[in-house]
C-alpha cells in the first residue's frame, strides 16, 4: 500500500484519490479476515493504527471516486473491528449513507436518523459534524450555524468547527462574526498564515465597499474593526506581516503591511468620529451611531491600558 493511502484524504488530488481507490480491492483481499468486535490494543502485534487508518482513507477515496462496493467493504471492516456503536464508525456510516442517498428525501431521512442518535447521546461529536455538513448540503445554513454554535459550546477548541462556522457566517454576510471565528482559530494556531490571510480578505472587502460608496458607515465600521483585529492578531503572534510560505504567497493572499493597516484604521476612525459628531449636532440617535460610539469608546479604553 502506497504512502498516499496513509496520508490525509483531504490533501489528495483527484488523481491521487483515484489511485488510492484502485488499491482497495487488492488491500481488502489481502486483509480479508476481521477479528470480531473486541477492542484490542492499537499497538498490539496483531494490528496497528496504520492498518485501520488505511481502511478509513480507502473509504473516503472510494466514495469520492464512485466505488461504492469497496467503500461499503471498508466500512464493514471498521465496524467489525471497533463495533457499530463506535462514534467514529457511526460518523463514517453516516457519510456513506449521505453519499448513497438518492435525492433530498433520503437525505432528510439520514438527518432524522442523526437527530435520533443525538437525542440519545448529545455528546456524539462525529454525528454532530455530519449533521452540520448535511444541513449545509441541504442549503439550511442557519440551522447549520446553530448546530455549530452548540457544538463549540461543548468543544471550544475545535479548530475545524470554527473554520466551518466562519465560512457559514460569510455566506450569510455576517463578516464580524466570521472574523471572530478566525481569531478563535489563531488562539490555538497563532502561526496559521492562511487564517491571517483570510482576516486580511475581510479588510479588502470593506475597502471595496467604501470605494463603491464613500459615505458607507457600516463599511468604515467594518474596516476599523477588521484592521484593528488583524493588527492585534499579528502583534499577539509577534510575527512579521506577510508570513505566508513563499510557495503560497501572492498578491491576493498576502497580508497588508502593518503601516497600511494602521493608516486604514486611522482613516476609518476619523470618518466614524466625524459621523458621530454630525449625528450629535443633528440630534440623530440611530442604532448604527450607537454602535459606532461603542466601538470608538472601546478602542480608546484599549489604547489607555
Amino acid at each position: 500500500m502506497s504512502s498516499t493511502a496513509t496520508s490525509s484524504p483531504l490533501q489528495h488530488s483527484n488523481a491521487e484519490a483515484l489511485n488510492v481507490s484502485q488499491q482497495a480491492g487488492t488491500y481488502l483481499q489481502k486483509n480479508g479476515s476481521t477479528r470480531g468486535q473486541i477492542a484490542l490494543p492499537y499497538l498490539s502485534n496483531l494490528e496497528s493504527t496504520e492498518q485501520w487508518k488505511i481502511y478509513e482513507n480507502l473509504l473516503y477515496s472510494c466514495l469520492r471516486t464512485g466505488d461504492d462496493k469497496a467503500a461499503h467493504s471498508c466500512l464493514e471492516k471498521l465496524a467489525g473491528r471497533f463495533g457499530t456503536n463506535n462514534e467514529r464508525v457511526m460518523g463514517l456510516r453516516g457519510l456513506y449513507q449521505e453519499a448513497m442517498a438518492d435525492g433530498n428525501s433520503e437525505l432528510d431521512q439520514t438527518l432524522h436518523e442523526y437527530d435520533k442518535i443525538l437525542a440519545e447521546d448529545n455528546t456524539n461529536t462525529p454525528i454532530k459534524k455530519r449533521r452540520v455538513a448535511l444541513l449545509r448540503n441541504l442549503s439550511r445554513e442557519v440551522e447549520a450555524i446553530d448546530s455549530l454554535v452548540e457544538l463549540l459550546e461543548a468543544s471550544p477548541t475545535d479548530i475545524e468547527a470554527w473554520a466551518e462556522l466562519s465560512e457559514l457566517y460569510v455566506l450569510q454576510g455576517c463578516y464580524q462574526q466570521a472574523e471572530f471565528c478566525l481569531e478563535e482559530i489563531l488562539l490555538s494556531t497563532p502561526n496559521a498564515w492562511n487564517i491571517h490571510a483570510r482576516l486580511a480578505e475581510s479588510v479588502r472587502r470593506f475597502c471595496r465597499s467604501i470605494e463603491l460608496c464613500d459615505g458607507f458607515l457600516r463599511g468604515y465600521y467594518g474596516l476599523k474593526l477588521a484592521s484593528d483585529r488583524l493588527l492585534n492578531a499579528l502583534a499577539a503572534n509577534n510575527s512579521k506581516v506577510n508570513t505566508a510560505p513563499s510557495g503560497n504567497s501572492s498578491s491576493e493572499l498576502s497580508t497588508p503591511s502593518a503601516q497600511t493597516l494602521r493608516q486604514l484604521s486611522e482613516k476609518a476612525t476619523l470618518f466614524l468620529a466625524e459621523s458621530t459628531r454630525r449625528s450629535n449636532h443633528n440630534g440623530s440617535d440611530m442604532p448604527e451611531i450607537a454602535a459606532v460610539q461603542e466601538l470608538l469608546k472601546s478602542t480608546t479604553l484599549a489604547q489607555q491600558r
